[in-house]
């Protein structure tokens, strides 16, 4: 039995092949997953339909299953921060959000530490966020 919330097997597997500094990337509706990630990450859709499934109920979901240790966010070009992100911090408590501009978070989903890219429903712009795993202590 799992102890963590999270139970989609593609996931878990996904997760089981991957360790400290390994990356995790949940993406909103319009992030160009085919074409500016990682090709060699496992790719899970949990695109429904826009709005299901949003980013936010991804991320919740995850932090229960994998220490995090770092997370990016896509920052629009004006430097302005869009409100999902004080939704991202309260999912993250300690963990500061490190914003990086559209296309050097496109190159940055594009390093071979992206070993996962879920693509969410997700209707708001701006809600990218790339997690990096962490260390779990003995």
């Amino acid at each position: 039995m799992l102890r963590s919330t999270l139970t989609h097997p593609a996931l878990l597997s996904a997760l089981g092949t991957m360790g400290h500094g390994s990356m995790v990337l949940i993406a909103d509706g319009n992030f160009p997953f085919g074409t500016h990630t990682n090709p060699a990450a496992a790719h899970v859709y949990l695109n429904l339909r826009p709005g299901l499934i949003n980013a936010t109920d991804v991320l919740e979901t995850l932090v229960t299953a994998i220490p995090i240790e770092a997370a990016h966010v896509m920052q629009p070009n004006d430097g302005s921060e869009p409100p999902i992100f004080a939704e991202f911090r309260a999912h993250l408590p300690g963990t500061p959000l490190q914003p990086l501009e559209r296309f050097a978070f496109y190159s940055f989903a594009q390093r071979p530490e992206v070993g996962l890219v879920i693509a969410t429903g997700e209707a708001r712009v701006w809600a990218n966020v790339m997690l990096t795993i962490g260390v779990i202590l003995p």
